[in-house]
């Protein structure tokens, strides 16, 4: 059986840590494969927010999923069994694969998405792999999902938006929704690492289903 192409998750500067660590846990307990970026920002909001020390370049699977959410009652996760590769790369390592069109992916996610990291994709800005990562799955039609993580929004903000959803990305703003029932952030945090998952047409049900 032919292996999934992995997939290329960047994390910024926005608010947001635990939409980024829910993420990264799901897809690679679903067996993807992960090639990870970390923006120096994303480091501190780590700190400030988790009060995780976040060190990219020796970042593994029981580390990330170690981490707690000071928030959570959900108990400590081990590394789950049939738990995909997880690969992290310098925001400045130009050689890294998904620096190029030839390295096959089946998809993108920046999350969170800081509107300085957005601004960059709109306009075609590769002043590092996230940027980079970015423009490639546009040139090569491949799904780049967009989660900003911002409020208010300015025109700047949404005329920014509108550009990269006319160059083919999804945005898909951290707006979670009340109606799957909630019973804590945890539930919050997991519809829209939810909806992320779906567009990336990987299985998994984190919560209930309209209709179900």
């Amino acid at each position: 059986m032919k292996a999934e192409p992995p997939l290329v998750v960047g994390v910024t500067g926005a608010s947001g840590a635990a939409y980024a660590v829910r993420l990264l846990q799901v897809l690679l307990a679903a067996g993807r494969d992960v090639h990870a970026v970390f923006s120096p920002a994303a480091v501190q909001v780590f700190r400030d927010e988790l009060g995780a020390e976040l060190a990219p370049a020796s970042l593994d699977l029981e580390t990330l999923f170690a981490v707690r959410f000071p928030w959570s009652e959900r108990p400590a996760e081990a590394v789950p069994a049939g738990v995909g590769a997880l690969t992290v790369h310098r925001h400045v390592d130009w050689s890294a694969g998904p620096a190029s069109g030839s390295f096959r992916t089946g998809g993108m996610v920046i999350c969170p998405c800081s509107m300085g990291t957005l601004a960059s994709v709109a306009g075609g800005l590769c002043s590092n792999l996230i940027h980079r990562a970015a423009a490639v799955h546009l040139k090569e039609r491949r799904p780049l999902i967009v989660v900003p993580r911002e409020t208010p929004l300015s025109a700047i903000h949404l005329g920014t938006m509108q550009t990269v959803a006319a160059a083919g990305a999804v945005l898909l703003p951290a707006m979670p929704g009340f109606y799957h029932g909630v019973s804590g952030v945890d539930d919050l945090i997991d519809f829209v690492v939810g909806r992320i998952v779906d567009q990336l047409s990987v299985d998994r049900d984190l919560v209930t289903r309209w209709g179900t």
